[in-house]
């Protein structure tokens, strides 16, 4: 199963790539000063090439398509409606993203479900399509494209020391 599908499927709910690759961008950046844009894409299609990443995303994306359509069952429809705080689902299945990349994509995850920047601000506060699951995948998806890069730039930053001294080990 190819990752363009996926992407296409975010696309079709107004979620592109380059504006996960913006959020990673945020969030790494103040670790990373080299770091660039297209290195942020990169991740986040890696991540994206993940099968279960695939399919968490193709569960909530159904999920969120379906209460637009009024199709779930009672309670959840109207849980889903109203974007219950209690819920919790959401967060739940964007976790499935996050682990991963360890527990630097969990506490990336945490401030950004807070602080909702970018798409993920735009897709939870949209007025007309329900986005219960999507704000929150893509919050997982970006954290979790932001921790894989974190672990690469300190694997890099570990190596420097024994290129140094001219270690091969």
């Amino acid at each position: 199963m190819s990752h363009q599908h996926i992407v296409e499927c975010l696309e079709r709910r107004g979620v592109t790539v380059d504006r996960i690759a913006d959020i990673v961008y945020k969030l790494q950046f103040p670790y990373n000063p080299q770091l660039k844009k297209e290195a942020c894409m990169d991740s986040v299609l890696a991540v994206l090439k993940k099968r279960e990443v695939q399919y968490t995303l193709y569960t909530g994306i159904a999920l969120d398509e379906l209460a637009e359509s009024k199709l779930l069952p009672e309670p959840l429809q109207a849980i889903m409606e109203r974007d219950e705080s209690l819920f919790g689902v959401d967060e739940t299945l964007a976790l499935g993203i996050v682990h991963v990349y360890g527990m630097i994509g969990l506490t990336s995850f945490g401030y950004l479900d807070k602080e909702k920047l970018g798409i993920i601000r735009e897709l939870n506060d949209h007025p007309s399509r329900i986005h219960v699951f999507l704000d929150d995948l893509v919050a997982g998806l970006a954290a979790a494209a932001s921790a894989r890069i974190a672990h690469r730039h300190q694997d890099e930053a570990d190596r420097k020391p024994a290129d140094a001294s001219g270690d091969t080990a």
